[in-house]
């Protein structure tokens, strides 16, 4: 027994509201705390494991070096221990007694380590952490070299004390006393579990989850159970398991890796039940250097496109997560990429939970940027039944891409693009593979928009266009013609919707010969246009149409999809936009010589033509009629 107590020393930094703080503030999640103190425990072996290379007295091989986890319930302690370099008292007093000094940092500065000696610590105060779990924190360590070890005692912002104590071997061990649980109110607010930390199962998780890859195994002894020999009862038992990985996949070489064990990985990480469709093994040096390993789905989840839908790579630092989803290494048209990142050369920020430089992220997110493009037009050209399944999960997102930023990305996505079109019955083609098919005298590049190809390959306006010989592309989702806008042309021919009023397809004869009909046809034209004021610009006679009666075609920049698109949006309600359009009307057609004869005749059913006739276009275009029963009603009136 003492003779005396011994002295409470106070922290050496700022104050108690310092300590209060990083206990309180600095983490988001109290389990981040085992994290933390096992990335201390891994600095310690490496700087033992560092000192061994150079050093015969060390004594130990790499594989004696273990971190050990130990729960006891009774006395509601969780005890993580190392064999690495321990710390003497002056370290104790230095390390543990000053907030926010940092041995790992001072000891990277004094020794130039090599690549396999990875220290994680920073800034001293992941050790703090502890106090948000624990009512009392005791550490014992014997220093590598010393013969008399000590102990740190604290129970938080009052100060600490260091006295001597007993330990057998190098290293240091760490013991929480974990704060009583908090029941909270009637509401369970206020709650606090601390309990968790005394589960084996949870501990399990915990680090499967934060500290899988750090390079040493970590074990704990856990209880389990098993059937009696000539016996239906249980028995437990205790078995030490190791609860970490240790090696990472990513740092293996490609060839000593399966693509079994890829894309075991891949489901097991990122819980999915199939096979991605490929994976992407990224070592980058230059800049910034990092390790990715990233997958692309063989589907889209089924909350994919809504707004529930969490992007991201997990963002390792030396093996240590540090973010479950980092947002800024992936680009929204790149959001169904599933995967991870690790870099050694992150700044991060004193609770190494977030980064202190976007630049180096911004860095990092370009260059997966262009690894993902790579390997998509990759697949497309070596495996074009794979990317087409690819499409038909992410096609969407990647026009999304476009469309967003007012088409900025246009130069990057544009290749990756597959549309329907009217070439071998509607089967995908890349606006490349449509521009090396395009005739001699082919300008532009024809695309209309439908609901469905079958729908599309109905519209009257695709057969002057048919016939030219030209091929069209089929828009069928309402974003096509949105991105396409962006777009403005591909390798300088712009793109044209067949639903142009200016199609400008006839030949100067046809033209001629139009124009002076149209003359000849002025006052029929004009009747039915005041028929439908406000409904569209013009009525006019075409050189389009071959065996349809009528269409109806845009004039503006505004289509009728488009149009039909804004209105069902949320919040459209009130101010519905419409396209103009122009109603035209076939020369060749039977109905051309009622319409003039009724012009003379019965200017009243001319009215009543032009309206039926309206409504029919709409009808062939897939557009709603704004009044059915008048439709109807004026069918029946002219029959």
């Amino acid at each position: 027994m003492r003779k005396k107590e011994m002295e409470q020393k106070q922290f050496q930094a700022e104050s108690k509201r310092l300590l209060d703080m990083m206990i309180h503030s600095i983490y988001t999640h109290k389990e981040i705390f085992l994290r933390e103190l096992i990335s201390n425990a891994s600095d310690a072996i490496d700087k033992l494991y560092f000192r061994s290379l150079t050093d015969d007295r060390v004594g130990m091989n790499k594989s004696d070096f273990k971190i050990c986890l130990a729960i006891d319930k009774e006395a509601r302690t969780l005890t993580i221990t190392d064999n690495g370099i321990g710390m003497t008292k002056d370290e104790m007093e230095e390390h543990l007694g000053t907030i926010a000094n940092s041995g790992s940092l001072q000891f990277k500065k004094e020794n130039s380590l090599s690549e396999d000696s990875q220290i994680i610590g920073q800034f001293g105060v992941g050790f703090y952490s502890a106090f948000m779990v624990a009512k009392r924190v005791t550490v014992k360590s014997l220093a590598f070299g010393e013969t008399q070890a000590y102990q740190w005692q604290s129970e938080g912002a009052e100060g600490y004390t260091v006295d001597t104590c007993e330990k057998d071997s190098v290293g240091t061990e760490i013991i929480l006393e974990l704060l009583d649980d908090v029941e909270g109110d009637a509401d369970g607010n206020g709650a606090e579990n601390y309990s968790e930390f005394l589960d084996q199962y949870r501990i399990q998780s915990l680090v499967k989850r934060y500290s899988d890859y750090i390079r040493f195994p970590i074990v704990m002894d856990m209880t389990k159970s098993r059937k009696k020999e000539d016996s239906d009862e249980y028995e437990d038992y205790i078995e030490t398991v190791t609860l970490n990985s240790m090696v990472p996949l990513w740092h293996k070489n490609k060839s000593e890796i399966t693509e079994e064990e890829y894309n075991s990985f891949y489901k097991d990480k990122c819980g999915d039940y199939t096979d991605p469709l490929c994976h992407m093994h990224v070592r980058n040096e230059g800049t910034i250097t990092y390790d990715a390993l990233m997958y692309v789905p063989s589907h889209a989840p089924f909350n994919y496109y809504s707004k529930d839908y969490e992007k991201g790579l997990q963002l390792y630092a030396n093996g240590v997560l540090i973010m479950e989803r980092c947002e800024d290494l992936l680009p929204d048209y790149f959001s169904f990429v599933k995967g991870l990142v690790d870099s050694e050369d992150l700044s991060l920020n004193i609770s190494r939970e977030m980064l202190q430089h976007d630049a180096q992220l911004r860095l990092i997110g370009r260059s997966i940027e262009r690894t993902i493009k790579n390997e998509l037009q990759r697949m497309m050209k070596n495996d074009r039944e794979k990317y087409e399944q690819f499409y038909h999960s992410f096609g969407l997102q990647l026009k999304y891409g476009i469309y967003q930023d007012y088409g900025m990305h246009k130069e990057l996505l544009q290749d990756l693009l597959l549309f329907p079109s009217s070439h071998e019955n509607g089967k995908l083609t890349s606006l490349k593979e449509y521009i090396d098919r395009m005739p001699e005298g082919q300008d532009k590049i024809y695309y209309a928009t439908g609901e469905s190809i079958a729908r599309i390959e109905l519209l009257p306006q695709t057969e002057q266009v048919k016939d030219k010989g030209y091929e069209i592309l089929y828009f069928t989702e309402n974003v096509d013609e949105f991105a396409i806008r962006m777009m403005q042309s591909y390798q300088d021919k712009a793109f044209q919707s067949v639903l142009d009023s200016k199609l400008d397809l006839e030949s100067e004869e046809e033209k001629k010969a139009l124009e002076e009909k149209q003359e000849s046809s002025k006052d029929m034209l004009e009747a039915m246009q005041k028929a439908l004021e406000g409904k569209v610009g013009s009525v006019k006679l075409s050189g389009r149409l071959k065996n349809h009666p009528v269409c109806l075609s845009n004039e503006g920049d505004l289509s009728m999809e488009m149009a039909k698109t804004l209105n069902a949006m949320p919040g459209a309600e009130g101010q519905q936009l419409q396209a103009q359009t122009v109603l035209e009307i076939n020369p060749e057609h039977a109905i051309y010589k009622t319409l003039m004869e009724l012009q003379k005749s019965d200017p009243e059913k001319l009215e009543e033509y032009a309206k039926l006739l309206y409504d029919q276009a709409l009808l062939i275009a897939g557009m709603p009629i704004a009044d059915p029963v008048a439709f109807s009603n004026r069918i029946c009136k002219l029959m």
